[in-house]
């Protein structure tokens, strides 16, 4: 039952969100149209909310994080990239882009057997491709899903509607890690490894941008608009596959923010 309803909202937010974003027609790579933030004044709260929360929590315990030796943080950064591979191999595959899948496949295993478990990069000594994130949001930008409109999730940040419905992937079966935790296929992982994961990326994340994210604070006139022009910006060019898309805030995929 649970998964019945929460495929139910899927396909709504999926069915408003083309309607929303594309008029229609499913042509968003080939004709960007300004997204609409529908809910600003929703969203102006949930993200002064967020604002408290990382004020009282998230920038704190990412201050303390930096305290630990660089090996310590740059091995825990590696590992979390070496498992969102699980959901980036099958959004190239649904993204048509085959060679960046078996790349990245190939990136995977030598990783997780040389590079013990991810820990350490062997795949960028042995000169491999920059690994680029890709997630079902993305996918479906590809496909020629509008995004809908801007809005702004508790605790997870900047999203459209498109982006939430790609996150029930997971729910779904679209994320191998995801379901060998939480649905218990895997004796050897739990649903507290998922959620950790998570968690960590979101910390390490955090603790990279402390500087970068109180410099975009200081130079905006509207915080919550430049975020909002950053993070529709960042995903627009994603979806294109362009170089040098902005990384922004509070996107667990996000690698650095860059605000020159």
């Amino acid at each position: 039952m649970k998964k019945t309803i929460i495929t139910f909202l899927f396909l709504i937010l999926l069915s408003s969100n083309v309607s929303a974003g594309t008029d229609g027609e499913n042509n968003l790579p080939n004709k960007a149209k300004p997204i609409k933030d529908c809910f600003e004044s929703l969203n102006r709260i949930t993200f002064s909310l967020n604002e408290g929360l990382d004020k009282v929590i998230f920038k704190p315990v990412a201050k303390t994080y930096r305290f630990l030796p660089s090996p310590i943080r740059t091995g825990t950064g590696n590992a979390l990239d070496n498992l969102s591979s699980f959901v980036t191999i099958p959004n190239n595959i649904l993204q048509g882009e085959l060679k960046k899948a078996g790349v990245n496949t190939g990136r995977f295993v030598i990783n997780t057997t040389l590079g013990i478990l991810g820990i350490f990069n062997v795949a960028k000594k042995m000169n491999f491709p920059e690994y680029e994130k890709e997630d079902y949001g993305q996918t479906l930008g590809v496909w020629g899903v509008g995004a809908g409109c801007y809005l702004v999730l508790p605790v997870l940040g900047p999203s459209t509607v498109r982006d939430t419905a790609g996150s029930f992937v997971n729910v779904l079966g679209g994320d191998a890690w995801y379901n060998a935790s939480v649905n218990g296929n895997n004796e050897f992982l739990s649903s507290s490894q998922y959620t950790t994961t998570k968690i960590l990326t979101g910390l390490d994340f955090r603790a990279k941008n402390i500087d970068s994210i109180e410099n975009l604070k200081k130079n905006s006139m509207d915080f919550y608009a430049s975020v909002r022009s950053l993070y529709l910006q960042d995903r627009q060019q994603k979806i294109k596959d362009k170089k040098g898309s902005l990384e922004i805030i509070y996107d667990s995929d996000w690698e650095e923010i860059e605000t020159q």
